[in-house]
């Protein structure tokens, strides 16, 4: 359901198959083929932000409740990473980024994918919408279908943009985690959302340089690809120039303390260095690129870290004891 990349194994597989719907072949999978399915990884960083979303919100909340809501929320982008791998399961098998995936190596059967991952969206909207409330539930469902049919079936095949609108979906949990704790919604998980949604675009775009190739082997119309590397670099740097200032925000307009200030100003900083030199660099081996790619996974983690710390912990322990 995010749409953070799953960079840290670039392996090239060789021999990778991709099974055709049409065959009845047994299946070969093991519980780690369906965690992986899951995307771990993704649902982890999905995860953290809704439940930033939770804590920091204004209201009392049962711990079970709470619990219940983060696990559907989990659950519920296990099931976007299943349909997201069931459907690109053709262009997966010819990325070495993603040719060790169950489904494109024949682990797992399509059909076995769609039915698992429709299944465990239907599960976690209704026991979501049951237990917790509906306009959580209706956010979740939302998020699940923009990223299975939005994103992947549609805006990953055919736009160079496909990576700043389908954003949207995995900027959404922070926004479910603080719909669940209050049945409403408001600025600041919106600010949370926009600070998520324009932080995907350099992310993702940091990988594409250095992996241009696997993405226009598989025919994905990624910015590098179809407007070249010089236009990508552009526009790396501007998303950052956005970025920065409205990582800040939160603090400016009294939602956080000053060390989130200060961590959103220092990492803002460096993230603004990093893109700057993405935008001068014009080295084969990306190493700029490697280096943004990697640096804004950590200053993702950090605001919210330190959001979670600062306004999160110390009253979400304070509600639940109450």
């Amino acid at each position: 359901m995010s749409l953070v990349s799953e960079g840290a194994d670039f392996s090239v597989t060789s021999g990778s198959v991709y099974a055709e719907p049409g065959l009845a072949e047994p299946s070969l999978a093991t519980v780690g083929d369906y965690i992986a399915l899951l995307k771990p990884r993704v649902m982890s960083l999905v995860v953290f932000t809704a439940l930033t979303g939770l804590a920091v919100a204004p209201s009392h909340i049962h711990p079970l409740i709470g619990f219940t809501a983060i696990l559907c929320i989990a659950v519920g982008a296990g099931a976007a990473g299943a349909l997201n791998m069931w459907y690109d399961a053709d262009i997966d098998a010819l990325m070495t980024r993603t040719a060790r995936r169950p489904v494109p190596m024949g682990r797992i059967q399509p059909g076995e994918a769609l039915a698992f991952g429709v299944t465990l969206a239907a599960f976690s909207v209704m026991t979501l919408g049951l237990l917790v409330n509906w306009l959580a539930a209706v956010l979740l469902a939302f998020t699940v279908f923009f990223y299975a049919v939005i994103y992947t079936a549609w805006l990953k095949r055919w736009t160079a943009q496909n990576i700043v609108i389908g954003g949207a979906a995995g900027a959404l949990p922070p926004v479910i985690g603080w719909a669940a704790a209050t049945g409403s919604v408001s600025l600041e998980p919106l600010l949370l959302f926009l600070l998520i949604f324009i932080w995907t675009p350099p992310h993702f775009w940091a990988l594409a340089l250095y992996k241009s190739d696997d993405y226009e082997r598989a025919g994905v119309p990624m910015l590098p690809v179809v407007a070249g590397e010089v236009e990508a670099r552009k526009q790396i740097l501007l998303y950052t120039l956005l970025l920065a200032p409205l990582g800040v925000a939160p603090w400016l307009l009294g939602y956080a303390g000053a060390l989130y200030g200060a961590t959103a100003i220092v990492t803002g900083a460096i993230m603004l260095a990093l893109a700057w030199q993405v935008y001068r660099e014009r080295s084969p081996e990306e190493r700029a690129g490697k280096r943004l790619f990697a640096f804004s996974i950590l200053y993702l983690f950090l605001l919210f870290a330190v959001l979670l710390i600062e306004r999160g912990w110390g009253g979400l322990l304070i509600r639940w004891a109450v």
